[in-house]
């Protein structure tokens, strides 16, 4: 039987099951229970007849080849000439050097973070069941957990982490401006009067350990106070007094938020009543009462408008009492006036024209 070698490849001969040397390339002619079995030099050593540890015993073998052995917790990043090829996990490994050249860097994968020796063009090329990958964006924090402890804060951008037996979690923190609404409020004035109160703040988290480690759920925390607050301030004053007062309730509450900074591990910005809502029937009689003032406010300012105008009226006959050039004056505007509603009108005679038309408006409108 004859087989043909090529120039990229490298035969093992095996009779009756016996590996028996190495050839190298061209034709090459086996009679009875010979076998040659071809291997590609650019892939990694691999017998169907014989394990890799017998094939290395071999001298021809040995010279040619290159072997690396990767132990459990390790894996091993191959390059050939200088360029990465393939990550290799636990396993033993050998490769003919008859054109290229192999190098192997070793990695230890017990803890899960990845050195800064590894590039990270590495992780686009390699299967993703040996990594973890965690994106951390421009408005983010995330605390970093191996095996639920708290390991450090990461910042933006985007990490690499092997999977090992450490189980590996983050959780993120938006470090932007955060609104907080503390909406339906059932709370007591101090005549009885049930009001529903909406308040709304604004935070940022300061330390982002602490939050996370110190107390229990944060946002609920936030929450507590700033009920409390609105609580005791209610219930001190009356309900006329707290719909005047809407200002210093949110200026009560704001401040018990802003004592409060350091024990929550957050600044709280800036906050504000943002509605007082009142039950069915108090509405209604807050509104009659309303509409009573503004009513009562329109007839004082109706008689103070007609007592300005009368006293005006009262000024400007005086004036036309004593001077008649005004009072002329004052007649040619009402004439004026008139003509501007009137259509047509017809004046005989050869007295004064102007005389006439107010005679004949005089007469006509009288």
């Amino acid at each position: 039987m004859k087989t043909i070698i090529n120039e990229n490849q490298r035969g093992l001969l095996f009779k009756n099951g016996k590996f028996v040397k190495m050839l190298s390339s061209g034709k090459h002619y086996i009679f009875g229970d010979k076998i040659i079995e071809v291997q590609e030099i650019d892939k990694a050593l691999q017998s169907e007849y014989a394990t890799l540890d017998m094939l290395l015993k071999n001298e021809d073998i040995r010279a040619n080849t290159i072997s690396v052995e990767v132990s459990d917790c390790h894996i091993a990043l191959h390059f050939v000439n200088g360029n990465f090829k393939e990550v290799l996990t636990t396993g033993k490994y050998a490769y003919f050097t008859s054109y290229d050249v192999h190098q192997f860097t070793m990695i230890d994968v017990k803890s899960p973070e990845v050195g800064e020796e590894i590039p990270e063009y590495i992780f686009s090329k390699i299967p993703e069941s040996l990594y973890i990958k965690v994106e951390v964006f421009q408005y983010e924090k995330a605390r970093l957990y191996f095996n639920k402890k708290l390991v450090k804060i990461l910042d933006a951008g985007t990490y690499y982490f092997w999977r090992t037996d450490v189980n590996v979690d983050t959780e993120y923190i938006d470090t932007r401006l955060t609104k907080m609404d503390i909406t339906g409020q059932e709370i007591l004035t101090r005549d009885k009067v049930s009001v529903r109160i909406n308040f709304v703040c604004n935070y940022r988290i300061t330390d982002y350990v602490n939050v996370a480690t110190q107390i229990d759920n944060y946002v609920e925390q936030i929450h507590v106070v700033a009920q409390l607050a609105l609580r005791d301030f209610i219930g001190k004053y009356r309900i006329d007094e707290i719909l005047e007062n809407k200002n210093q309730l949110s200026e009560y509450v704001l401040k018990h938020l802003k004592e409060k900074e350091k024990e929550l591990f957050v600044e709280i910005v800036n906050g504000g009543v943002k509605d007082i809502i009142l039950p069915g029937e108090i509405r209604d009689i807050m509104n009659t009462v309303l509409i009573a003032e503004k009513k009562a406010q329109a007839n004082v300012i109706a008689r103070r408008e007609e007592v300005a105008s009368t006293r005006s009226l009262l000024n400007t006959a005086k004036l036309m009492d004593e001077n008649k050039t005004l009072y002329k004056l004052k007649e040619l505007e009402y004439v004026e006036r008139i003509c501007e509603n009137v259509g047509n009108i017809t004046v005989n005679g050869n007295g004064d024209l102007i005389s006439q038309l107010t005679a004949v408006l005089r007469g006509k409108y009288e």
